[in-house]
């Protein structure tokens, strides 16, 4: 939904924080060293293998407020790849982000007295792990993590007497960090931003993280979700090393990359750093979610086209919607209603005039019976109304989040709202209630959870006006019109340290919850604040799958580390503009290295209109996002994709390939569910080595190998595109080869083409398509198979994944899921493709089949009496099978020696092997001509 906190235009608001970053002593500046740092004074090993110190500050000062005077040190190798430091008062108990939220080893208890002899004093100055070493300094102390395997610092506290950065500083609301940095180092992640330069951090570019109701299309600024992770990739000789490091802390921060180092300021909490050492990207975004939560298995349908927008006035419009795409011939899935379904804006509440429940129910039970899906927004503002059942209901089971005693008053879409704390046990069991409720109301199918930052109209301490109406009624719904007065009374109001929050540097409570509110057990929003979205898809998730016990469907605005495991995310309030296109893609591949792959863009922008030509280049990637939504705002014109003759067409080309790849997209969704592999990826993830491939941001693959190279300009009708070293196959025109050596091409990309290529080495499943997953997913299968072109000998692998996505689980073994690898041979002129497949009784039930074989690279002719399957010669003429070839177009010719080699594509047509069963088959390739 349309959130309009803040509307500066994104290069105003850059200069603006360019500015304010030179006055305050920011992002560019010269940093202001704050004291001498602490010293270890205590050292033993821990029962569990572990190593404690303690550390004790060298000298006082009160910049930002006292120091800790003595700090717990707490190291482990948790895993062979994950190395944890853990530093908090020694004395005291910190605010930590809750162990049920994000479960996880608990360090040892605070010691009751600190002496400096201890049982098991250490003796050695590091601590080896199977992947990491632990070293450090005792005095200034200071931390290092190397790598074991090639001595490689991934990690070092030291400033070394360097200018770039001081010694640790630990006091209650300030606490600083910095690690040195070589500066060929590539680093990625820090999010939630919109990155004008692309998936590379940029250095002295602005990196704060605090959620906030700040509006996509502003640059460099804190947004919806707080992920203080990064991975750094590092080229050394050649060799590709990667490794991540997760600072979790869900307090306020900043963080000041300088190219040659990186330093975290922090607003509180403790410092609970982990580190995963690769060494492939792959690897670690596998280590860094088997820690934060694996991704939540996704429904087959949520892999569909979706279609919402703000502003469907009543179901008829909606009907009409539906109606339309069908006409269109236009995959749809998915319909969605913002909060126009909704009575007074109000939570889990049906409008009986323009949503009357008999008819939407007769439409529900029409698109259900096709295999549609229905989804609605619900924002965790509860409306202030003493009719109002959630309301009462709400207050009866004291679920609010107070501020001096009372539930904290706040304004959204309804008017005066209360917030759930969803931190309180009481609160999710109620909100579960209500879920079930409002399910038995209208059974949709999945929910949106906006507005989650939390986001609020007003600012400060709020009571409801006397005498005159709240919203009025007229007018924009997001002007404050509650009397409010600001909070500065505490220290959570007005930290002495402040953070470039919303990069203007507001007070952290600004249009949103006061920092000095209250959550369940005391704790404070100050501390809390990044986690409200998070604990939100957690309760909305139990309630969701605790309905009838399918897979819950959950998009969500706001994210936390861990989020992916219950929710997808889109990437908000974005501009129907070139640029905005563009930064859709960083922010796609980012959620997918903080494992929330299941991520989008709203297609076409928005707000305000996109030009006809700009939406049907977005349909051109947005078909190919992990989740595909056209979404847009109540004030812009309708853009639904058959709204163009010309959008039509793209749409109906660039999805209707989507459909086909249906079951790899699936299957991918399974593999980030067991792996943390994002469906979305850098090129860098499958090239590693590739150093061309590091920045690049304007292409993207799926998987491992399929990749999309769109326009992204306006005007143009050809592409240039980077591609990786070796054999690439154009997937809507398979005659078309590229055999790269590492360069880039130009592509011909006229308006209704997209650019997608399919690598060697890869087999992939396809299907025939279709207007809706129900029915595209029940299609005859056809596998491509790709060979480097011309090779005399290879081999190829893929995988497919097919399971009763209803199950809320998705795994093996338990009777409604089939897993089937892919293999495929090329020696001495003899193809052989086969199937291993595991819990076959599944997808033989659902009568599956692979109907067509298509086989890309080879050279030579196919001697059609060499056919066999499952060891069985296939006769010309004997059979329904059809065996073709086509001579491939090489944008550049495939160099051997003196002469130059032609490939073919061989396609096997008329097979009727079931995808249950496993299979062989081979065939023998004739004189190369």
């Amino acid at each position: 939904m349309f959130s309009p906190t803040y509307l500066l235009s994104s290069s105003s608001l850059y200069v603006l924080l360019v500015l304010l970053s030179c006055f305050y002593g920011g992002f560019s500046s010269a940093p202001t060293k704050i004291g001498k740092g602490y010293r270890l004074i205590s050292a033993e090993e821990t029962p569990d293998g572990g190593f404690l110190g303690h550390l004790q500050v060298k000298q006082k000062n009160n910049i930002y407020g006292p120091d800790i005077p003595l700090l717990q040190l707490y190291v482990k190798h948790e895993t062979g790849d994950r190395l944890r430091v853990h530093i908090t008062d020694a004395e005291k108990q910190r605010w930590e982000v809750p162990y049920n939220l994000l479960p996880r080893e608990q360090p040892p208890a605070l010691k009751q007295t600190i002496g400096r002899s201890r049982k098991n004093p250490l003796t050695v100055s590091e601590l080896a792990g199977s992947e990491l070493i632990f070293s450090f300094i005792a005095d200034p102390f200071s931390f290092a993590v190397k790598r074991k395997s090639n001595g490689q610092t991934l990690f070092n506290s030291s400033s070394g007497g360097s200018d770039s950065f001081g010694e640790i500083v630990f006091k209650d609301q300030y606490l600083e960090i910095s690690t040195q940095l070589p500066k060929d180092a590539s680093l990625y992640g820090l999010g939630e931003n919109t990155q004008p330069h692309g998936i590379k951090l940029y250095p002295n570019d602005p990196y704060t993280l605090y959620t906030t109701d700040v509006s996509a299309i502003n640059l460099n600024t804190d947004l919806y979700g707080s992920h203080p992770v990064y991975m750094d990739l590092r080229n050394v000789g050649g060799q590709p090393f990667a490794h991540a490091v997760l600072l979790l802390n869900s307090n306020g921060m900043d963080v000041f990359y300088r190219g040659n180092s990186l330093t975290y300021k922090i607003i509180g909490g403790v410092f609970d750093f982990y580190f995963f050492s690769g060494p492939t990207p792959l690897g670690v975004v596998d280590q860094y979610t088997s820690f934060i939560g694996r991704p939540a298995p996704m429904p087959y349908w949520s892999l569909g086209f979706h279609q919402c927008r703000w502003g469907y006035h009543n179901l008829s419009v909606v009907e009409d919607v539906v109606e339309n795409y069908r006409k269109a011939q236009i995959p749809l899935d998915v319909i969605w209603n913002d909060d126009d379904h909704m009575d007074g804006h109000k939570d889990f509440t049906l409008n009986p005039v323009n949503y009357p429940r008999p008819k939407l129910l007769a439409f529900l039970d029409k698109i259900h019976s096709r295999g549609m899906k229905y989804i609605v927004i619900i924002d965790p503002g509860i409306g202030v109304n003493s009719s109002y059942g959630v309301y009462q209901r709400g207050i009866a089971n004291d679920v609010f989040i107070k501020y001096d005693g009372e539930p904290y008053l706040a304004q959204v879409w309804p008017g005066a709202v209360n917030f759930p704390d969803f931190l309180n046990p009481n609160t999710v069991a109620w909100w579960g209630d209500e879920v079930r409720r409002f399910h038995e109301l209208v059974p949709v199918d999945g929910l949106w959870i906006d507005m989650n930052e939390a986001s609020n109209f007003c600012s400060g301490k709020c009571t409801i006006p006397k005498g005159k109406q709240c919203p009025s009624g007229t007018g924009p719904g997001w002007i404050c019109c509650l009397d409010c007065k600001n909070i500065t009374k505490t220290r959570w109001d007005d930290p002495p340290y402040k953070i470039n929050a919303s990069g203007l540097q507001v007070p952290i409570g600004f249009k949103t919850i006061a920092t000095s509110a209250v959550h369940y057990n005391g704790v404070l929003e100050y501390d809390a604040h990044s986690l409200y979205g998070f604990s939100q898809a957690i309760a909305t998730h139990k309630a969701l799958q605790g309905l009838e016990g399918k897979r819950p469907f959950i998009l969500s605005r706001s994210t936390y580390v861990g989020s992916g495991k219950y929710a997808a995310h889109w990437t908000g309030d974005n501009k129907g503009t070139w640029e905005d296109l563009k930064y859709s893609i960083t922010t796609v591949l980012n959620f997918g290295m903080f494992g929330v792959p299941m991520v989008g863009a709203d297609i076409c922008g928005f707000y305000p209109a996109p030009t006809e030509e700009l939406c049907n280049r977005w349909i051109e990637v947005g078909a190919f996002y992990p989740f595909s939504r056209d979404h847009a705002n109540y004030y812009s014109p309708r853009q639904e994709l058959y709204q163009w003759k010309t959008v039509t067409k793209s749409a109906q080309n660039a999805l209707g390939m989507r459909y086909k790849l249906l079951p790899y997209l699936y299957t991918l969704n399974y593999l980030a569910h067991t792996s943390g592999a994002p469906i979305a990826r850098p090129l860098f993830f499958s090239f590693p080595a590739y150093k061309e491939c590091y920045g690049l941001s304007t292409q993207f693959l799926l998987g491992s190998s399929l990749m999309v190279s769109p326009v992204l300009e306006k005007g143009k009708t050809s592409v240039k595109a980077l591609f990786p070293p070796g054999s690439w196959y154009s997937l809507f025109d398979m005659t078309q080869t590229i055999v790269s050596k590492g360069q880039y091409f130009t592509l011909d990309a006229p308006l209704h083409v997209v650019n997608v290529h399919l690598y060697q080495n890869t087999i992939l499943p396809m299907q025939q398509g279709g207007m809706i997953s129900k029915e595209a997913r029940m299609t005859p299968f056809t596998l491509i198979v790709t060979f480097p072109a011309g090779a005399s000998e290879a081999q190829a692998k893929g995988n497919l994944y097919l399971d009763n996505d209803e199950l809320p689980e998705m795994k093996l073994g338990n009777g409604y899921s089939t897993h089937v690898d892919l293999y495929a041979t090329l020696k001495q002129g003899l193809v052989k493709i086969w199937s291993e497949v595991q819990e076959g009784k599944f997808a033989l039930d659902k009568g599956w089949k692979i109907e067509k074989i298509t086989v890309l690279g080879l050279s030579g002719s196919v001697d059609t009496s060499g056919l066999e399957i499952n060891g069985s010669p296939v006769a010309n003429g004997a059979s329904n099978i059809e065996l073709t070839s086509v001579e491939q177009m090489h944008l550049q010719d495939v160099e051997d020696g003196v002469g130059k080699k032609k490939s073919l594509i061989v396609s096997l047509s008329g097979l009727n092997l079931y995808v249950g069963q496993k299979f062989d088959m081979s065939m023998k390739m004739g004189v190369q001509g």
